[in-house]
């Protein structure tokens, strides 16, 4: 028999970023999370280290690529109670991100017993589509 999952609210998630030494690099904070919808808003700052050359504002794909990875991966977690591994991840970049943050929006598309799919859309501060991602996690925590 399956033990009960906690689930994951908005404060729980952003103390789990703010917890990790790697997430909390990242700066991000945690917008908004719907457990009906399976859906996580995250909005992620520009730091100096992530731009891509000095003074241009444009971000570098490295740091896009894990902060699709990471909300991806609460996607699942907010759901499961915690971050899970992540099985793989595809991201197509789209167009240059520049500006001074970037705000991803991550739904599950299937949350199976063994495996979870997760699609991630990054837009810029206008609104504007930069990259999009597509995560597989196991769904345990761990």
């Amino acid at each position: 028999m399956n033990e009960p999952v906690e689930r994951l609210d908005l404060q729980a998630v952003q103390a789990s970023f703010d917890r990790s030494p790697y997430i909390s690099s990242l700066n991000l904070t945690a917008e908004s999370l719907d457990h009906e919808t399976a859906e996580i808003t995250v909005r992620m700052p520009l730091a100096p280290s992530m731009e891509r050359r000095q003074g241009t504002k444009q971000f570098h794909g490295g740091p896009i690529a894990a902060f699709i990875d990471v909300i991806g991966d609460y996607a699942i977690g907010m759901m499961v109670g915690g971050g899970v591994p992540t099985i793989n991840i595809r991201i197509d970049y789209l167009k240059p991100a520049v500006g001074d943050s970037l705000l991803a929006v991550a739904r599950v598309r299937r949350h199976g017993r063994t495996v979870a799919v997760v699609d991630i859309d990054v837009a810029d501060e206008k609104g504007s589509l930069v990259a999009v991602g597509r995560g597989t996690y196991s769904p345990r925590t761990g």
